[in-house]
């Protein structure tokens, strides 16, 4: 296994997933609140031209994909975008890697064999494992993202899911799992904003066999999902509850966590300004 305790990525412990690119500015402007990190999913192209844009806005926010899709992105033109941010903004991007979902990519085939060779590229192209991370929910991509990358990047997940992946890949392994939050104290009208974007993650294969590792039953997966399987996914209440269930994924051996705000571009600063506080962004991130 690679040592990894030098090439952790220290993106603090707090960070932004959105769903694509964001402008510049709200960039900026998350950055001010004390988020140290941006998550940029949506599988965007290989060029990555969206990453200099916010990297130019702001002053030591780091920008991660989360994540490229190695079947929609070729490996070497991967590299020469890496390369590219890398030269102008030193250490500041982190390549995340992904095999997405079979249901939705027509050139799903042998994924474990696809990022290996996916991964061969790119060390022949000089990206180096310390600043690259691997979308891994299971065992065998866990460990690969031990090997071959800084860590992992689970998506969907829940506390208990991190502390099997961190007991997995061992303490000196980068883990930054993602979790969703909507900040609202009425438990039905946030489950209803959770069920709208859980909804289709119900029929990806890979996300419901890890929820059945996880302890989630049949009855827990059938749509539209069960309250407790959208509770574990989706954190609501107050700023102080939300915290708290975030917090919970760093007990359990988080080194960073990428919080997607769920309900609507118009919720993403609101709530994120006010989760700065309870999660004591202004102590350091």
């Amino acid at each position: 296994m690679t040592d990894a305790v030098s090439l952790k990525p220290d993106l603090g412990r707090f960070g932004v997933w959105t769903g694509g690119p964001i402008p510049r500015e709200l960039a900026a402007e998350i950055e001010k609140l004390g988020y140290r990190a941006l998550w940029v999913g949506g599988s965007p192209a290989a060029e990555l031209d969206f990453v200099e844009p916010i990297l130019e806005a702001t002053e030591t926010l780091q920008v991660a994909t989360g994540i490229v899709n190695i079947w929609t992105a070729p490996a070497r033109t991967v590299a020469q975008s890496f390369h590219r941010i890398e030269k102008a903004y030193p250490g500041r991007f982190v390549l995340g890697l992904g095999v997405g979902h079979p249901e939705a990519t027509e050139e799903y085939a042998k994924p474990y064999e696809a990022m290996v060779t996916y991964l061969d590229v790119l060390d022949e192209a000089t990206v180096p494992t310390s600043r690259r991370v691997l979308a891994a929910l299971g065992p065998r991509m866990l460990q690969l993202a031990a090997q071959r990358s800084a860590g992992a990047h689970p998506y969907l997940t829940t506390p208990q899911h991190t502390g099997q992946a961190r007991n997995r890949i061992g303490p000196s392994v980068f883990l930054a799992p993602e979790h969703k939050v909507v900040l609202d104290t009425d438990a039905a009208a946030a489950r209803e904003i959770g069920r709208q974007t859980i909804g289709f993650y119900l029929r990806l294969r890979n996300y419901v066999n890890n929820w059945k590792q996880l302890g989630f039953t049949d009855d827990d997966i059938a749509e539209p999902g069960s309250d407790e399987l959208i509770d574990a996914m989706v954190a609501h209440g107050t700023a102080e509850q939300v915290a708290d269930a975030l917090r919970e994924h760093l007990d359990r051996g988080a080194d960073h966590v990428a919080i997607q705000v769920l309900g609507g571009r118009e919720r993403l600063l609101p709530t994120l300004a006010e989760l700065a506080g309870p999660l004591g962004l202004g102590s350091g991130g």
